[in-house]
């Protein structure tokens, strides 16, 4: 035997590659079943489909190779029916998201693969996105999580995360006052446990904001650097991208071919588009590290301002019953304020926004009062 002689796999490592064979010809048969229910997409699915054939024949390929031939072809598996079923039955983009959930699972497996060629976990995420694009707003929980995590940098998001916090800090440390002040009577304990719980929240809120925000922050730099070795190594395989996505937009293949060539020549602006339509990300809102920070100390200011309104009858009113009694009206007030802030982005009615938190934080206060009367009766 030869150096150049190809060394032969082991029987679990074909198995593996006979499902890999068998799952491309699923896929494939998938994607051309959907095209024919949809005209309309059908173009790009049976574009797809040809993608799909191209890696079953890769994996054909590697088992002729070791001896062991497989047809072209296959039977559709119960899966693929049913999904064929459901798209025929609710239409094709009730099956979208399966679909592109199941092709950023492939690009994962191929990754570890030695034998799987290096653009093909590439080509099974451009799967992925090529069907959001094709699926609409709701196809993919991708873009809602997107959203999500950009609310932080705009004006309304930013004024929301504040009352928000407003409402945690609150919430919360009326509750540990209440609950304190039920299990004792001398008010130094509950100036203590509310300082304390007012700084620890607060930190665990800043903490954890600076962490969400930076983390997720980094993953967009990661994507976008991602993206910009790819424009730089593949670009025609990104303007085709492109091409796919402003097809899929409504816009004719002549037209979205040459808009995708004259992106792709100004780098700068391809990254850009590329970052905005195939991912989803608007470079301009990427915080970095003093973004996190501000989030950080906006989420520490905005916890602090709730928690302290249950807190100052202990620290400005002599002792007695009369704090309670004031740190619950106090608290019930900023309920009612912060519910109805909170109608402004819920739509609700404005009484009723108000109301239902009144109620909702008066309760939590109620119950944890009457669990450290308990006891502090028990423990007394």
């Amino acid at each position: 035997m030869t150096d150049d002689t190809p060394r032969r796999l082991d029987a679990k490592t074909l198995e593996r590659f006979r499902e890999y064979h068998e799952d491309e010809l699923q896929a494939a048969m998938l994607y051309q079943g959907l095209a024919d229910i949809d005209p309309e997409k059908a173009d790009i699915l049976r574009q797809l489909a040809e993608a799909e054939v191209g890696h079953a024949a890769h994996w054909r390929s590697l088992l002729a190779d070791n001896g062991i031939e497989v047809a072209p072809t296959a039977k559709p598996s119960v899966k693929t029916r049913m999904m064929l079923r459901s798209a025929k039955q609710f239409g094709v983009d009730s099956v979208l998201p399966i679909i592109i959930r199941a092709e950023a699972a492939d690009a994962d497996k191929y990754r570890g693969v030695a034998q799987a060629p290096t653009s093909m976990a590439k080509e099974e995420m451009a799967h992925g996105r090529r069907l959001a694009s094709i699926g609409g707003a709701d196809t993919t929980g991708a873009q809602i999580a997107l959203s999500e995590g950009r609310h932080r940098t705009n004006v309304g998001g930013a004024l929301r995360a504040s009352v928000f916090g407003v409402n945690d800090g609150l919430v919360s440390n009326f509750s540990l006052v209440m609950g304190v002040a039920g299990g004792t009577s001398d008010p130094t304990f509950v100036v203590l446990a509310g300082v304390a719980g007012l700084f620890a929240g607060a930190f665990s809120m800043a903490t954890g904001e600076w962490v969400s925000v930076r983390s997720q922050s980094e993953l967009y730099e990661h994507e976008i650097q991602a993206e910009r070795e790819e424009l730089e190594h593949f670009p025609e395989e990104e303007r085709q991208e492109l091409e796919l996505i402003y097809r899929a937009k409504g816009i004719p293949e002549d037209e979205a071919r040459q808009l995708s060539q004259r992106l792709i020549d100004d780098p700068e602006t391809a990254l850009d588009t590329l970052a905005r339509e195939e991912l989803g990300i608007d470079p301009g809102e990427v915080v970095g590290s003093r973004g996190a920070w501000v989030a950080a100390g906006s989420s520490f200011v905005a916890f602090a301002i709730g928690a302290v309104i249950p807190l100052l009858p202990f620290l400005l009113i002599g002792a007695g019953t009369v704090q309670v009694v004031v740190a619950a009206v106090l608290s019930g007030a900023a309920l009612l304020g912060v519910g109805g802030s909170l109608a402004v982005f819920t739509g609700r009615p404005v009484a009723w926004s108000a109301l239902r938190m009144m109620l909702i934080g008066g309760a939590a206060a109620a119950a944890t009062y009457l669990i450290g009367t308990i006891f502090g009766v028990v423990i007394g």
